[in-house]
């Protein structure tokens, strides 16, 4: 018997519970697409991956890649799909998976996986939630072997007291598989082909194992609520994980990580911070409360916050600080280097120990391009400095407070841009007495 294993990732609904536009599989989860979770998942038990997609699903299609699709052109329900899904194997064993459970673990899948042998003609994963709700029934025999499962709309009301709940996947010969997709028909409450059906037809040629799994993993997303619910497990998990890898979390429950987040040991992490997409931190960085970061690496010892953003292409270097209320967008900050308050950088590169003062941007966009600021090292940017890009302010220069920079800085330079300032003699009074007489009159 060949050992090639394919899993089957049935992806053509289009969750019309979400009342979205995107296909259910691309809703995301800890920043990333439901079905990117299960490719990773999968691709580490698998030979191959073929995904089952809808009509219209270009940015799915694309998502997958490299992996193969194949197109259910009518939704006539999960029997359906997989047998399409099988269509074009001729030999091995293939796991038949869901794109709205992302959840499911490696080590799960593998059980699945070692529980079909000779002896079992069909495994599949079954799970005890909480409430069962409308999850299909499993139904055993006297000696604990799965019979059949009954789809909850279909199921008597003795069935529907049955807590052992379908997690929809399963796995058996391909050539087992081809033949009983082919024996189903749409006898049913919805008039549809249920992959379900094929255990019944299983049991009656040998044994059915039911692998049983947990609900935080196996528990099916079909509603925004089911979403936020699964972020939560999600988060729970990489939370967890984070910790056990030396991470201080202060108030875990309200720190967001996503799932491609790397954070090395000696990371401290405080309340209310929200790490999206593309986030490495280095050892011993501090991030303080209510900052936002994606798409930026922060490096070792570096302090980010509190109530700071870092926006994608920022790269933060050893003993960095960013302060409050400052934006980085597409910036490099030197080791040592500050950046303390009220502050935005974008597409500029800062050199070593320079200090950025309160207030001061780079003005990077002129409506049409982006241009680059250039700051170089032990530099001092005076607190509400504008910084006109292109421009490049060199090594061990100064801006005055208040300066308008729109040409180079030389080295060592103090710059000043800005009008002169003029003392109106005892104009200041007067003009105070002017403008209370004026109120006074309403």
């Amino acid at each position: 018997m060949s050992s090639i294993t394919t899993a089957i990732i049935l992806a053509a609904g289009m969750g019309t519970r979400m009342k979205s536009r995107y296909p259910k599989a691309m809703q995301r989860l800890g920043n990333r697409p439901m079905i990117g979770h299960l490719l990773e998942t999968a691709q580490h038990s698998v030979d191959q991956i073929i995904v089952v997609v809808g009509p219209g699903m270009e940015e799915l299609t694309h998502y997958v890649q490299p992996h193969q699709t194949v197109i259910q052109a009518e939704r006539l329900g999960t029997g359906h799909a997989a047998k399409i899904g099988v269509s074009s194997l001729t030999e091995g064993k293939a796991v038949i998976l869901y794109a709205d459970n992302p959840l499911l673990t490696e080590d799960t899948m593998q059980r699945l996986l070692e529980a079909h042998t000779h002896d079992n003609k069909l495994s599949l994963l079954g799970m005890r939630p909480h409430n069962p709700g409308h999850y299909g029934r499993i139904i055993v025999d006297q000696k604990g072997m799965v019979e059949r499962i009954v789809e909850y709309k279909d199921a008597t009301e003795t069935e529907k007291q049955t807590t052992l709940c379908n997690a929809g996947m399963m796995c058996a010969d391909v050539s087992d598989l081809k033949r009983w997709l082919a024996e189903i028909t749409p006898n049913n409450a919805q008039n549809e082909y249920y992959l379900t059906d094929i255990v019944a037809l299983a049991a009656r040629e040998g044994h059915v194992t039911c692998v049983e799994g947990g609900e935080e993993e196996l528990a099916g997303i079909n509603s925004r609520a089911e979403l936020a619910q699964a972020e939560a497990r999600l988060q729970d998990r990489l939370r967890f994980r984070a910790m056990e890898q030396g991470v201080t979390l202060i108030d875990p429950a309200s720190t967001f990580l996503s799932i491609d987040t790397k954070l090395a040991p000696d990371v401290i992490i405080e309340p209310h911070v929200f790490i999206g997409p593309g986030v490495t931190l280095e050892e011993g960085c501090l991030i303080r409360a209510f900052s936002h970061l994606e798409g930026c690496h922060v490096k070792a010892n570096a302090v980010i916050g509190p109530y700071a953003r870092l926006r994608p292409g920022t790269l933060c270097h050893e003993e960095t600080h960013v302060g409050n209320f400052v934006e980085l967008k597409n910036t490099t900050l030197g080791a040592g280097s500050k950046v303390n308050h009220l502050s935005y950088l974008g597409d500029s590169e800062v050199g070593t120990h320079s200090n950025i003062g309160a207030g001061s941007i780079s003005c990077n966009y002129d409506g049409v391009f982006k241009h680059k600021t250039m700051i170089g090292d032990d530099c001092f940017i005076g607190s509400n400095s504008v910084m006109v890009a292109p421009v490049k302010i060199e090594d061990e220069a100064m801006t005055a407070a208040g300066s308008i920079i729109t040409h180079d800085v030389p080295a060592g330079a103090l710059a000043f841009g800005r009008a002169r300032q003029a003392n109106k003699l005892e104009q200041g009074r007067a003009l105070q007495a002017a403008l209370r007489k004026k109120k006074e009159r309403g």
